[in-house]
């Protein structure tokens, strides 16, 4: 299982990213977390902006489709997109994910 992370600008963004991304089997749940601040560098420039960070549950196997998923439709020119595998998932929570994904 991975944890895909990436950042939009705003709560409506990731409700709709997230919903499309549920939909196309790409991942069996995606948690849009409260207003954050992102400080990070870009055009040469510190930033400093307020952010929704979306944590999306998926397969392995799914990534690169979901990848590119997020790049075709993310108001961002180079979305951030970064996965994590979970070392430790309980076996109902991984069967769950399966059922829908597969």
């Amino acid at each position: 299982m991975l944890v895909v992370l990436t950042t939009v600008p705003n709560v409506a963004e990731g409700e709709e990213l997230a919903g499309r991304i549920v939909s196309a089997k790409l991942a069996a749940c995606v948690q849009v977390l409260p207003q954050m601040t992102s400080v990070y560098f870009w055009e040469d420039v510190i930033q400093k902006e307020t952010e929704h960070l979306l944590l999306i549950k998926t397969l392995e196997e799914k990534f690169d489709e979901l990848s590119e998923f997020i790049r075709a439709n993310h108001s961002y020119s180079v979305p951030e997109i970064v996965a994590v595998r979970a070392e430790r998932v309980s076996e109902d929570y991984l069967h769950w994910i399966a059922d829908y994904l597969n």
